[in-house]
């Protein structure tokens, strides 16, 4: 196999959570122009039928599953749909998640855990109902889409950090007990233009502040996070497992600063 076939995933199916826009969508997309038939899945169905005629005109096949994946049971019903459809599974992308920030004293018990519930337990429901088909191919790769807030500390980012942070080490422990047959990796993107950062993007103060705290000096396009999703599924990274990889221009601190004040 030539080097530049490692990174194709030809004929291979794959199914991207929170893929109507964003970063999900990216990946979606990126996979598809690498050979793969996608299945898609968030709560938009206008969204996610918007994205699966942008794969058709790659010449590859797309599902689309409209559903709610914090609902329990949602899982197994997308996995189900999937190998439906396609009759195989192999890439798993774990995109789904999020936390809104906050001050600590405003921060209960409940916020913690309905971000981990969001993050790590709604990846964990998926990738053990798509394990036994992964299995079956011998090439099955998850991929989990952390944060830098995962790994890195600043003000207000309490629970989606910690959440990102479980997520991180879900995908070090789950590496060893998917190990030799399926690989799990992660993603931690910096700042990326996408629909969840238009607030920032469309401020100039605030986009200034997020370049200037990335050593690259700018914003990512979603397509440069789902390039690295396509290395992650493909062969080309068939001896990495339990890895974050780290896709954020250099930042070793939240680009942005919320300006919460001292208690």
């Amino acid at each position: 196999m030539s080097i530049l076939n490692r990174f194709t995933v030809t004929d291979r199916v794959a199914v991207v959570t929170g893929s109507g826009r964003g970063l999900g969508a990216a990946s979606a997309l990126a996979l598809a122009e690498a050979g793969a038939d996608v299945v898609l899945c968030a709560r938009t169905e206008e969204q996610l039928t918007e994205v699966a005629d942008r794969i058709a005109a790659t010449g590859r096949r797309a599902v689309t599953v409209p559903a709610d994946l914090s609902k329990r049971g949602a899982a197994a019903e997308l996995v189900t749909a999937a190998t439906e459809q396609f009759g195989r599974l192999d890439i798993l992308v774990n995109n789904v998640g999020g936390a809104m920030p906050g001050d600590f004293l405003g921060t209960g018990p409940e916020d913690l855990e309905k971000a981990f519930s969001f993050n790590v337990g709604t990846a964990h429901e998926l990738t053990r109902a798509a394990v036994p088909h992964l299995l079956e191919h011998g090439c099955g790769s998850v991929i989990g889409i952390s944060s830098g807030v995962g790994h890195v500390a600043g003000r207000g980012y309490l629970t989606y950090g910690t959440a990102k942070a479980a997520l991180e080490h879900y995908t070090r422990l789950a590496a060893h007990d998917l190990a030799p047959r399926v690989r799990i990796n992660a993603i931690a993107p910096g700042a990326a233009a996408t629909s969840a950062l238009e607030l920032v993007t469309a401020d100039e103060g605030m986009r200034t502040q997020v370049e200037q705290a990335t050593p690259l000096g700018r914003i990512a396009d979603p397509s440069e996070i789902a390039a690295a999703v396509v290395y992650l599924a493909s062969d080309a990274s068939s001896f990495v497992t339990g890895k974050v990889l780290e896709v954020d221009g250099g930042a070793d601190r939240p680009t942005l600063d919320l300006g919460l004040p001292d208690l």
